[in-house]
C-alpha cells in the first residue's frame, strides 16, 4: 500500500505535510480497527474508509460503535471485540471466517485506570492493551495480508518501565502510571518479536507500531489519580492535538511503504505533535531477548500461539 502519488504543490517544488488526504486507494480491501468508535480509532476508521476500505469497527459495545460508524462516509461493518475477555477475542476471530483481512490496526486501550482485572483475571491495562490483542493478532494472522500496526505510546518510557516478569498483573503494589507504561513498553516488544516471527516464517506481512503524540481523547479521562485526571485535562486543552491529527501515525504506519518493525509518531518536540515520521524507542523496547521471553509468556497466558508458517529458528 505505497503512496506513489504527487501532489501538485510538490511537483511545483513545495512539498507539505504528510496527511490522510495523502492515503492511496484502498478499494478492494479490508481493515480491522480496535476500538473503533471513539478517538484516534474513529478518526483512523473513518480515513481508511473514506479511502476505499471496507472497515470493520472491532468494539466492545455494538450499539455505541454503530453509532459511530454512522457517522463515517464509507463501507463498514461493526462487531463485537472485548479485549479484556478472551473469550470475546476468539468468539470474533472464530466469526471470521477465513475472510482475507490487509491491515489489522490494534488500536484499542485502556489508560491508567484504578486497579482492575480483565474476566481472565489479568491486571486490566496489560491484559486490554497487551494480552487481548496479542491474542486477537495470532488468531487472525492467518488471514492478514499486508500489515499490522499495533498503537504505543511514549509512555513506554515513563520511569523504569519495564516488563515486571516476576509480578505482571502488580499484585505486590498497583500503580496506574506504571502498568500502563508496562502496557505500552509491551505493545512494541510484541511488534518486534511478531516482525521476527514473520520474517523468520517468509510472511510478507510487515509489524509496525505507531504512537498518536499527545492527542486529546477521552482516554485520560479515567486516570485513577485526580491530580493526574485534572493535570491532563489542561494538557489537552493547552498542548494536545486534536485526535484526527493523532491519527495520522496509525495511517502512515498502516499506508506507507515502511520497513517492518518500523516505528511511528509525531516529528514535534518531544513526539507530542506534528505529522507523522520515524521516531525511535526506548533500549528497554528494542530488547530482542526480552520481546521473546514476553511472546513465550502471553502464549502461556492467552493460550494463543503462533500460527503462521514454518517453525521460527531461535523461537
Amino acid at each position: 500500500m505505497a503512496d506513489n502519488t504527487q501532489s501538485k504543490s510538490e511537483s511545483n517544488g513545495k512539498s507539505r505535510a504528510w496527511d490522510a488526504a495523502r492515503i492511496p486507494d484502498l478499494a478492494g480491501r479490508t481493515a480491522v480497527v480496535t476500538g473503533a468508535n471513539s478517538g484516534i480509532g474513529l478518526r483512523a476508521a473513518d480515513a481508511l474508509a473514506r479511502a476505499g476500505a471496507h472497515v470493520v469497527f472491532a468494539v466492545r459495545d455494538p450499539e455505541r460503535g454503530r453509532a459511530a460508524a454512522a457517522t463515517v462516509n464509507g463501507s463498514t461493518e461493526v462487531r463485537r471485540l472485548d479485549l479484556a475477555d478472551l473469550s470475546s477475542v476468539r468468539e470474533f476471530a472464530d466469526g471470521w471466517q477465513g475472510r482475507p483481512l490487509d491491515l489489522l490496526i490494534n488500536n484499542a486501550g485502556v489508560m491508567m485506570l484504578p486497579r482492575q482485572r480483565t474476566a481472565d483475571g489479568f491486571e486490566m491495562q496489560f491484559g486490554t492493551n497487551h494480552l487481548g490483542h496479542f491474542a486477537l493478532t495470532n488468531l487472525l494472522l492467518p488471514y492478514v495480508t499486508d500489515r499490522v500496526v499495533t498503537v504505543s505510546s511514549g509512555a513506554h518510557r515513563w520511569g523504569d518501565a519495564r516488563i515486571r516478569f516476576e509480578d505482571l498483573d502488580f499484585t505486590s503494589g498497583y500503580d496506574p502510571q506504571r502498568a500502563y507504561a508496562q502496557s505500552k513498553l509491551a505493545n512494541l516488544l510484541f511488534t518486534l518479536e511478531l516482525q521476527r516471527r514473520l520474517a523468520g516464517s517468509g510472511s510478507g506481512v510487515r509489524a509496525l507500531a505507531a504512537h498518536p503524540g499527545y492527542a486529546a481523547t477521552n482516554l485520560q479521562s479515567h486516570a485513577a489519580n485526580p491530580l493526574m485526571r485534572g493535570l491532563m485535562k489542561i494538557g489537552n486543552r493547552f498542548l494536545a492535538q486534536d485526535d484526527k491529527a493523532g491519527a495520522l501515525p496509525t495511517l502512515y504506519a498502516a499506508t506507507q511503504d515502511l520497513p517492518g518493525a518500523s516505528y511511528v509518531g509525531p516529528d514535534g518536540l518531544g513526539e507530542m505533535r506534528g505529522v507523522p515520521t520515524l521516531v525511535g524507542r526506548s533500549a528497554a523496547a528494542s530488547d530482542a531477548e526480552v520481546a521473546r521471553r514476553l511472546w513465550t509468556v502471553s502464549e502461556e497466558l492467552t493460550g494463543v500461539g503462533w500460527r503462521v508458517g514454518e517453525p521460527v529458528v531461535g523461537a
